[in-house]
């Protein structure tokens, strides 16, 4: 399958799997880069710029085909080396860098020095439009339906992708509540050039987390998500635990007056990290999107890609093509 992305890219397929802490390690990079996607590291699971750089090199060899590297830029309690980390990436001869949060635009120089292409994961399209006027290679438009941090607009990919498709002259990846062949020719029939998946990703053999967190989001709906930090204007969406489940009690009670530090201690990323590893649901904050209603299996990185392409192409000679007349 070619299209605007799989030339950005040099993958066989315009699949994208999305920076995810505490999951994106060079196991399933490697995994998902050799079933003919790209594969993604995340950055700062990493804990120092010298860290990562040590993680890139075993992804190099594991995988002799193209990966990228998350670099999210958000605001810390605990100040972050991001120019240090991005020296990392571009030192270890890494050619493409999926930003989020922040605008990339600081280290943007320093990237198109070394030849490194940009996709910048944005949740609106006026943000898409400023990260191409940056000069980034492709944005990965963020709909309502993801994991993680979907913005304020609460915009949908049904709206949102085609409302970007629209303005924008870079390629654009579909991003946000997509685990299936058939909502990839829906998202390529409305603008997109690729797609991006996390939360599905998650749920395979590769993935290096817990059993009980993969079976968790196979069994879990569409409506076993839930959205934090709203009143703090810092959005996340996340599995719907008793730590979640807290934190909203607590957000509603709060009102008007609720600050982070209400919550700081339920929702550190080490409980997180605690409970994708050792595989208590309930330890810790994680994140999973409304895709997890969609995910019914725990296939390999390999047979995960292929049944996507197998659907999507399926979806568009047989169902739409079948709709002319």
């Amino acid at each position: 399958m070619k299209t605007r992305l799989t030339e950005l890219l040099g993958t066989r397929y315009p699949i994208i799997q999305g920076g995810m802490q505490n999951v994106g390690y060079a196991e399933l990079a490697s995994a998902v880069s050799n079933a003919g996607a790209l594969g993604v590291i995340t950055g700062l699971t990493q804990p120092t710029p010298e860290d990562l750089a040590r993680e890139i090199a075993r992804c190099q060899e594991m995988t002799d085909q193209p990966f990228g590297v998350n670099l999210t830029l958000l605001p810390t309690i605990k100040p972050v080396p991001y120019e240090e980390y991005a020296r990392a990436i571009v030192e270890s001869g890494v050619k493409i860098v999926e930003t989020a949060g922040r605008s990339p635009e600081p280290f943007m120089a320093l990237f198109n020095e070394h030849g490194v292409k940009v996709i910048h994961k944005c949740t609106s399209v006026r943000h898409s439009l400023k990260a191409q006027s940056l000069g980034c290679a492709a944005v990965s438009v963020d709909g309502f339906e993801c994991a993680g941090h979907p913005g304020e607009d609460d915009v949908t990919n049904l709206v949102l992708l085609p409302a970007a498709a629209k303005v924008l002259d870079i390629p654009m990846v579909a991003s946000g509540g997509i685990g299936t062949g058939a909502q990839m020719a829906a998202c390529l029939a409305l603008g997109a050039d690729g797609i991006n998946m996390g939360t599905r990703f998650m749920a395979t053999k590769e993935a290096p987390i817990h059993e009980n967190i993969k079976r968790a989001i196979v069994e879990g709906s569409e409506r076993d998500t839930a959205l934090v930090y709203r009143p703090l204007r810092n959005t996340a969406r996340v599995y719907k635990n008793k730590v979640a489940e807290r934190v909203n009690e607590i957000e509603r009670e709060a009102g008007k007056d609720m600050k982070f530090e209400l919550i700081s201690d339920m929702v550190a990323g080490a409980k997180g990290k605690v409970a994708l590893k050792e595989g208590d649901v309930d330890y810790g904050i994680w994140t999973s999107g409304m895709v997890q209603g969609l995910i019914d299996s725990i296939p390999s990185c390999e047979e995960l890609v292929a049944s996507i392409i197998e659907e999507c192409n399926q979806t568009i000679r047989q169902r739409l093509v079948g709709l002319l007349d």
